[in-house]
């Protein structure tokens, strides 16, 4: 039993903490740059089905079956989703919130479709099955491996959050959060806000896709009701239970709402019988709903909201003018 339950642990935990990167993603699209993405599912299946065409074995029946490493259908999961970013946002970012929002939640449909109907190439509704591992070979039982895959999952997340924090606590990611806040009047100071919005929007596909490629390989299988919009609307509630803004937020966001979900879904399945839990499966939006309700009524910001970002030579500049002046005032006992 103990070990059933440590077992589920560590599948838990890779699952939430994909959910991470893929929320990490999002944070830097709405989070620092107000980007209203809701085609979440599209970029994490356009790396999924990259990594699995590039790195699966051959399929006569369908184009793929590479057979390469890992390593490079990660990085073309990534390079997929981003350049696929590219060309959605270069036609989609002059739009503004709610138009972007439709819009791309319709492009998210519109791949998931594709994946569903070009059988030549995604597999169709039956998906692309035998998808690698890495290193699989070197472990004798699965717990083995799902350990090893769990530190490579800390290490993926560890890097993507080290490498945006990075970018947003230097001078771009003020210039982000000035575009977010205000684009005529960064716009005035002679940015280009149209290519910063695109490169912010490109990146966080990109990171999306490598979650893709990610969940592709541990689950060595993937079809098309893996990236229905119930996905996107679990990574936004992660990030706003979190807090939008914040790195940190985001991951916490993420383990929490999966785990919320994952114990909705157990829960279903023990009190309500088979013909009825395909139903019951809607109490679990209908509880992320409610403790989303609840957990912005106390704290509008999320869990963990954005920090205030103050540019170093503005702290310098205050710091200096508030010390105290080692000159003897003008007229007192010391002037001559």
């Amino acid at each position: 039993m103990a070990l059933d339950l440590a077992t589920y642990l560590v599948f838990f935990l890779i699952l939430a903490l994909n959910y991470a990167v893929l929320c990490l993603g999002l944070n830097l699209q709405w989070g620092f740059t107000g980007l209203f993405n809701v085609g979440v599912a599209g970029f994490f299946a356009i790396g999924a089905y990259t990594s699995a065409i590039l790195t699966g074995p051959p399929r006569p029946e369908a184009v793929g079956g590479f057979d390469l490493p890992v390593l490079i259908g990660w990085l073309g999961g990534t390079l997929a989703a981003g350049v696929a970013a590219l060309g959605v946002g270069w036609a989609t970012l002059r739009l503004r919130h709610d138009y972007l929002a439709i819009t791309t939640f319709g492009i998210a449909v519109t791949i998931q479709l594709v994946a569903l109907n070009e059988e030549w190439l995604t597999g169709g509704a039956f998906g692309i099955e035998a998808i690698p591992r890495p290193l699989a070979a070197w472990f004798t039982s699965p717990t083995q491996y799902n350990l090893f895959y769990l530190g490579l999952t800390l290490a993926l997340v560890a890097l993507v959050f080290w490498g945006l924090e990075r970018l947003v606590r230097g001078p771009w990611g003020r210039l982000l959060r000035a575009i977010r806040e205000d684009e005529v009047a960064a716009a005035s100071l002679g940015k280009d806000v149209r290519t910063q919005r695109l490169i912010a929007f490109a990146l966080g596909s990109a990171i999306m896709g490598l979650a893709g490629a990610h969940f592709a390989t541990f689950m060595g299988f993937i079809a098309p009701e893996s990236f229905l919009p119930v996905v996107t609307f679990q990574v936004w509630a992660m990030l706003i239970l979190g807090g939008s803004g914040n790195n940190r937020g985001a991951v916490l966001g993420a383990i929490l709402v999966w785990g919320l979900w994952s114990v909705a879904g157990v829960t279903v399945k023990a009190l309500l019988p088979p013909d009825l839990q395909v139903r019951g499966a809607a109490l679990q939006v209908v509880l992320i709903g409610v403790v989303l309700a609840g957990v912005l009524l106390i704290r509008p910001r999320g869990l963990m909201g954005e920090e205030r970002a103050i540019s170093p030579h503005t702290q310098a500049t205050a710091t200096a003018s508030t010390a105290p002046s080692s000159t003897p005032a003008s007229g007192g006992p010391d002037a001559r």
